[in-house]
């Protein structure tokens, strides 16, 4: 009777989405420059050969981290925008937003704001591109702001754009207050009043 052979194969791969969760859960809590790499390999539950070897650099871990991040956490505010009027687009885009800044499985605030309040000159591209981030979600706002104007559920020459900069300022804002503290039911309370200073120029003749 022959022997058995051992195999050799490769060593099992990680779990490429979970080790871009962690790590961005590490970069939301302490910013990009606050993240160190011993941090990062802690959470991520690889070693820093591993870390170079996957994604590059620790700039390229972040942009990976930020992207997974922004297709999972931000399409669910996105999603809201598909509510059948301006005003229910609206509310529901800052609500389920002030729900998200406040949920308890992860730092409170948004990454797209901390990770990147407090950048050197050498490290300003994580600046920009979490400036893109929330540009394109803005951009995705005054789409569905300009579409509202065009099925005449906004009135004539409304200015969509400030209309969303507005709702984005607010949004943003909530994400800066929510990491110093504030509670899910101080946020709704100031959607409450935001929500009635637009309800009269969109409902407006």
């Amino acid at each position: 009777m022959n022997a058995e052979v051992p195999t050799i194969g490769r060593p099992r791969a990680f779990d490429e989405e979970s080790v871009l969760d962690r790590a961005a859960e590490v970069f939301w809590r302490h910013g990009y420059e606050g993240a160190s790499l011993s941090a990062l390999t802690q959470a991520m539950g690889i070693n820093r050969p591993s870390l170079y070897a996957a994604f590059g650099s620790k700039e390229q871990l972040f942009r990976r981290a930020f992207a997974r991040y922004h297709e999972t956490k931000v399409a669910t505010a996105r999603a809201a925008l598909e509510q059948p009027t301006a005003h229910a687009a609206i509310e529901a885009f800052l609500r389920s937003g002030a729900d998200a800044l406040t949920a308890g499985d992860h730092p409170p605030g948004c990454l797209s704001v901390q990770g990147g309040l407090a950048c050197s000159p050498e490290n300003v591209h994580i600046s920009e591109v979490l400036a893109e981030g929330r540009a394109a979600t803005e951009a995705a706002l005054e789409e569905r702001l300009s579409r509202a104007a065009d099925e005449g559920d906004l009135p004539d020459g409304m200015d969509v754009r400030a209309l969303a900069r507005f709702v984005m300022t607010l949004s943003v804002g909530h994400a800066v207050h929510a990491a110093a503290g504030a509670s899910r039911e101080e946020l709704h309370a100031s959607i409450d009043v935001a929500l009635r200073a637009v309800q009269g120029p969109i409902t407006s003749s």
